[in-house]
């Protein structure tokens, strides 16, 4: 039987501790004998404090790290917790760690990423984290090769999710790569979960604009924003903010961090998904009113950018059938 255990740091969120139990306690074989047999670990002897209004006690410590085919280790933020500040292990957390045997599967859920990557597993590889954090786990672990796209990576021996419930769309995948399709396929179904997600997380990012100013570029991304519909020209915006085109592309990407054609596609994909979320017009339409001509473009720029079709999108944001 292969020997999971999920590691329950200090601050650990409870959704994301409970998914390997619920998701690998459900795999079986065709005799209902089970596939894996599921412990959850504490560092120390007493109660887990949780991000919720509870605390947890483990019934088992580190020592079951030493057994462990496959070592899970969940999202968990404590307040002054040096992972999260310096990049760094606690002498408690790294202790634990170093019980863990040479080969042994390493896998992370949200935030647990911090802590894999604290202990140099994540080390020349890639990996992903909750994108709102991604930003800043790069730059606290600057030799790893963060994909804030993505649901999850596998890298063989390790592997990384993304925020919250990709924890499930991981331990599925990790299901499928140990027993096939058809008992991954179960377990999805007895969770009433999806076997497999199209697209990353960019499709669940919120990218609000932050509001402008009156100098450099920002009254011409303002006048942008107020035509979406409309096509216009590299040559139109830099007339617009009275600059030369190199000097406005400049000012534009120092300012913004993209170039004024990247920029606008991400802001007229903003707006296409605003409308497939909260009306049910067809995506020629969307297309029209945020600038793309048609829906074939639309198509292909969410294709891009997301990994899902417009259709596929506004079922999973809005529960609607309209193509």
């Amino acid at each position: 039987m292969h020997e999971v255990a999920v590691l329950a740091l200090d601050g650990v969120i409870p959704f994301e501790l409970s998914i390997p139990s619920r998701v690998f306690g459900a795999t079986e074989h065709d005799h209902d004998e089970p596939l894996y047999r599921v412990r959850t670990c504490g560092i120390g002897d007493g109660p887990v404090r949780t991000t919720e209004d509870f605390a947890i006690l483990p019934e088992h410590g580190p020592g079951i790290l030493a057994t462990a085919d496959t070592v899970v280790i969940p999202a968990a933020y404590a307040d002054g917790d040096p992972v999260y500040e310096r990049g760094e292990l606690s002498p408690e957390v790294a202790a634990a760690l170093a019980l863990v045997r040479p080969g042994t599967r390493m896998a992370s859920i949200c935030l647990g990423s911090y802590v894999l990557a604290a202990a140099g597993y994540l080390d020349g590889r890639t990996a992903t984290t909750h994108w709102w954090h991604a930003g800043h786990f790069q730059r606290l672990f600057p030799g790893v090769r963060v994909d804030a796209g993505v649901l999850f990576t596998d890298d063989g021996d390790v592997l990384t999710s993304a925020g919250a419930a990709a924890g499930l769309d991981l331990c599925l995948h990790m299901i499928r790569r140990d027993h096939g399709a058809a008992v991954a396929n179960a377990v999805a179904r007895t969770c009433v979960a999806p076997p497999w997600r199209d697209g990353g997380q960019a499709q669940y990012v919120d990218r609000p604009v932050p509001p402008g100013g009156d100098d450099g570029t920002s009254p011409t991304r303002a006048w942008l924003l107020a035509r979406l519909d409309r096509p216009v020209s590299l040559t139109e915006m830099a007339a617009h903010a009275r600059m030369s085109r190199r000097t406005f592309t400049r000012r534009f990407r120092e300012e913004t961090g993209q170039s004024p054609v990247e920029w606008l596609t991400d802001r007229r994909l903003d707006a296409a998904r605003g409308l497939l979320e909260t009306t049910g017009l067809a995506v020629d339409q969307i297309a029209a009113r945020v600038g793309f001509g048609g829906g074939t473009s639309l198509r292909q720029h969410m294709r891009a950018s997301y990994g899902v079709s417009p259709a596929a999108y506004r079922r999973t944001f809005a529960g609607g059938e309209k193509t």
